[in-house]
């Protein structure tokens, strides 16, 4: 029987995210586990926590595999409150669409980053962008022979930026 896509989502992101940890200012990104609450005592179970470099703070991980919609303020306000609640220095939300508006406000205001990763995504072959950094896994050698090009689309502004690259 097969995982259910939203764990497979889950374990490709936490696995990538620990690759590119440094990118983040993190030492390694840890699996899935539970959190305590300082205040409320309560136990938090998040997709993945990454330990920052050289001290005892964490950021917490969430993943969420919305395919047709942005995450939206209400689902960032948890995380935010989660934050707070456990005494971590902020998050990293993975989704492939991105954040509304309101979403990206308390993103901003809690020191959590948003990840795009595609929803089919596999640990070798991905596509990841974060902080304005594009990367991409391909199962298979690559070779332009002639041109190619690639257009890149700001989901947040709908910009979009066309790349040419030729052999």
């Amino acid at each position: 029987m097969s995982r259910p896509a939203w764990q497979s989502y889950e374990e490709v992101a936490g696995y990538l995210l620990d690759q590119m940890a440094a990118a983040f200012g993190l030492e390694r990104v840890e699996a899935k586990q539970g959190v305590l609450g300082l205040r409320s005592g309560a136990e938090y179970i998040i997709d993945a926590k990454g330990v920052a470099l050289g001290r005892e703070a964490f950021v917490i991980i969430e993943c969420r595999r919305y395919t047709t919609s942005r995450l939206k303020q209400e689902h960032m306000a948890a995380l935010a409150y989660r934050i707070g609640d456990t005494g971590a220095i902020g998050g990293i939300v993975v989704s492939p669409l991105g954040l509304q508006e309101g979403a990206r406000k308390i993103a901003q205001a809690k020191n959590v980053i948003s990840v795009q990763l595609a929803p089919n995504s596999t640990t070798s072959e991905y596509l990841l962008t974060f902080l304005n950094q594009i990367h991409a896994g391909v199962a298979e050698q690559v070779r332009v022979t002639d041109k190619a090009v690639a257009i890149i689309r700001n989901h947040a502004t709908g910009q979009e930026t066309k790349v040419e690259g030729s052999d």
